[in-house]
């Protein structure tokens, strides 16, 4: 079945205060949905099915060829109110009302890739995280307690409709979160600039086993007690005169050195 969005511009007042609820987190909390604003993420969205619950646009033209034949209801919307929807300053026009995703230890049960982003509180740092956990085949993504909320429309635009890819799991302690790991035999790598720089080649041995990489937070890093729960704390070696690398950066090369790893030693293991 198709719903046809409503004939003239302009929500409801009513439809246009719950979905204005969902800008604020406790309107998230209350209601089990959130925001996914943009083509991309409400492409992504639809491709989950039974994520997307209402569509909001404000060009039922330009958006024709993402909502004709979707079953879920279509709001027609002015600009102006899309504006108040919007966490953008540019806004695309276009944005879905989703379900929140559920996700448990038993999803990551054969995880042979995992990042695990320790009170990683920047949205746009931790939704670009999870889309290079996603750009390079990761099976899993922890944010960990004291992590930025998954469902702040920043971090959902930030992922660029990778949130709709993988597991997700949130909420979950540290100290939880490696040992549940390692209980999965996975070797726990430490991300920080404290440690040992990391001979990507030679370490090419190490990484292709199962892997989970933990990544601090922005501006402190990940305090000593912390980087003590890993097997080891590695630094992403660097050649130039930059001081650090910020931590989308490290993650990206992270990532991207152990799937490598991994496929050279056993071939590709692309999510299902």
């Amino acid at each position: 079945m198709t719903h046809e969005p409503n004939a003239a511009p302009g929500l409801p007042a009513s439809v246009l205060r719950s979905v204005r609820r969902l800008t604020q987190r406790r309107g998230r909390d209350l209601t089990g949905t959130f925001l996914a604003e943009g083509r991309q993420a409400v492409r992504e969205a639809l491709a989950a099915k039974g994520l997307v619950q209402e569509l909001i646009v404000d060009d039922v033209d330009k958006h024709a060829d993402l909502i004709v034949g979707t079953d879920v209801p279509i709001w027609h919307a002015t600009v102006a109110q899309m504006r108040q929807l919007s966490d953008t300053v540019t806004p695309q026009g276009i944005i879905a009302v989703c379900r929140q995703l559920e996700f448990g230890w038993e999803d990551i049960a054969d995880a042979r890739l995992v990042v695990i982003c320790a009170q990683v509180r920047d949205p746009g740092n931790a939704g670009t995280v999870i889309r290079c956990a996603d750009a390079f085949g990761a099976d899993g993504v922890i944010l960990t307690t004291g992590s930025v909320e998954i469902y702040n429309p920043k971090t959902v635009r930030s992922t660029v409709g990778s949130l709709f890819h993988m597991p997700i799991l949130t909420g979950v302690p540290l100290t939880d979160a490696v040992a549940k790991v390692k209980a999965q035999g996975m070797t726990v790598l430490a991300a920080d600039g404290e440690g040992d720089a990391l001979d990507l080649k030679a370490a090419a041995g190490e990484l292709s086993g199962p892997i989970a990489w933990i990544m601090g937070n922005e501006a402190w890093g990940l305090p000593e007690e912390d980087a003590r729960l890993a097997d080891e704390v590695v630094a992403v070696p660097m050649w130039g005169q930059a001081e650090s690398l910020n931590l989308s950066s490290a993650a990206a090369v992270c990532l991207y050195a152990t799937a490598s790893a991994q496929r050279r030693e056993g071939g590709s293991h692309v999510r299902a």
